[in-house]
């Protein structure tokens, strides 16, 4: 990994205003990845517009992978051709390498996430080349991303643990980061790809990826497979961290990682940070996220991939206090 200070890139997302939390929403991505219902390109643009619609800005709208691979994703150019003029969306794509990159500029994505795995693992058996490899990849999209003019996040993925490699040392993700911040992101974010992560582990990771570099923004994504995904998106707030994805319904896993299920359901986050006292940042003054749409969304998408119910329980609990029914 390089020990190089991480260069300067002029593309990066809007400030978060301090004491605010940005939410990435996810589902149109990694919450359809792993689901074995294939949804229609028109179902996963109305997905987009209901978020849109609910006030979510920042949608990672699909991803560039391999059809044979990702099959839910392999209509990506489609969607977002269909979201290229949707008002007030900021179109987020998913990135594995240079191909990918390219395909999503040409599909018109406004920024782009690029995945780099901690450990060798699932780095293998998710993208068949091991962490280093994968940071040399990342520098180069890095780059090219800087020439596009768009932003670039590098997220770390099972950072918090391998379903191959089991535990994944702080100074291991620490290590990892160091060689991505020497491509300059826009943003440096840490995925529990697994949902094995625990707060301590979130406040040891942030500290670390502050002492390396105190400006880039952080932002972090969490599972709820073991039901600390809320936990840790507290702590990763507590912790400094300006941005949290999270997926309508808690729909969603990883189709590499044995176990890698459930999201953290977006309408639940909403009504954590809320009752927490923590502000969610809207990039329309006046117009708050609206909770009991998403979690409407949430329970109309779960019908569409055929399962039982949504995880996600705001949906099913309604939020509180209950509205008045004056």
């Amino acid at each position: 990994m390089s020990p190089e200070s991480p260069a300067t890139s002029p593309a990066t997302p809007p400030a978060t205003p301090s004491g605010t939390v940005e939410i990435v929403e996810v589902a149109p991505r990694d919450g359809l990845q792993n689901e074995r219902r294939l949804l229609p390109t028109e179902t996963k643009v109305e997905l987009v517009r209901r978020s849109v619609a609910a006030g979510l800005r920042r949608v990672e709208v699909t991803a560039f992978a391999r059809p044979d691979r990702v099959p839910q994703m392999a209509d990506a150019e489609e969607v977002l051709a269909a979201l290229r003029d949707e008002p007030g969306l900021r179109r987020n794509g998913l990135v594995l390498n240079r191909r990918g990159l390219d395909r999503a500029l040409a599909a018109g994505c406004d920024e782009v996430t690029v995945v780099v795995v901690a450990s060798d693992g699932l780095a293998v058996r998710n993208q068949g080349v091991d962490t280093a490899a994968q940071v040399a990849a990342w520098t180069e999209i890095a780059a090219a991303a800087h020439d596009a003019g768009i932003p670039a996040t590098v997220m770390i993925a099972a950072a918090f643990g391998c379903p191959f490699d089991g535990e994944v040392p702080v100074d291991r993700v620490l290590e990892v980061a160091r060689g991505c911040l020497a491509g300059g992101p826009a943003e440096l974010a840490v995925a529990d790809t697994i949902g094995v992560g625990v707060p301590a582990q979130v406040t040891a990771i942030a500290a670390g990826l502050r002492a390396l570099d105190a400006a880039v923004p952080l932002r972090a994504h969490f599972h709820n497979t073991r039901n600390t995904g809320y936990a840790n998106a507290l702590a990763a707030v507590e912790a400094g961290v300006t941005a949290l994805d999270a997926s309508t319904g808690g729909i969603g896993g990883c189709p590499f990682a044995p176990g890698a299920t459930g999201n953290i359901a977006t309408e639940d986050l909403l009504y954590l940070l809320d009752r927490s006292g923590i502000a969610v940042r809207s990039e329309l003054p006046g117009a708050p996220l609206d909770a009991p749409a998403i979690a409407g969304t949430g329970t109309w998408i779960a019908e569409e991939l055929g399962l039982d119910r949504a995880p996600a329980m705001l949906g099913r609990a309604g939020g509180f206090p209950a509205p008045s029914r004056a």
